[in-house]
């Protein structure tokens, strides 16, 4: 029984990952990406973590994966959140179909495009299709 647990979870795990890298390759704007490769990716990695747990069954490679999946858990979103922050400081494109944009304005004051002028970065639109431009 534990064999058929490890291997569902060793598949489902597997799955997970690749879905992740799907994301990272076919999503259209880096802050996608990084949310494919940090949901997905942790999920598929803490799959994997369990099936190895299982199928082993030491107290001591429990406790590793365990330690390792919480590691885990409090790095992979606090790192993605500072990239995407740093990401979009430096003003990187977002995708002309995002609909709202809880930044806009935000990193605009005090911010030079480059080191002269003085001028803040044009931010894209966040606007979609039904939101009446505002």
């Amino acid at each position: 029984m534990s064999d058929l647990i490890a291997a569902l979870a060793l598949w489902t795990g597997a799955f997970f990952l690749i879905v992740s890298g799907l994301g990272a390759v076919r999503f259209p704007d880096l802050f996608m990406r990084m949310h494919a490769g940090t949901k997905a990716g942790t999920l598929g990695a803490g799959l994997i973590l369990l099936g190895a747990a299982v199928e082993f069954g030491s107290v001591g490679v429990a406790t590793k994966a365990s330690l390792t999946f919480a590691f885990l858990l409090l790095t992979a979103p606090v790192a993605a959140h500072v990239l995407g922050r740093a990401a979009y400081y430096d003003g990187t494109e977002i995708w002309e179909r995002t609909r709202s944009d809880a930044l806009r304005g935000k990193y605009d004051h005090g911010w030079r495009s480059d080191g002269d002028d003085g001028a803040s970065p044009p931010r894209p639109s966040a606007a979609g299709p039904n939101d009446g431009g505002g």
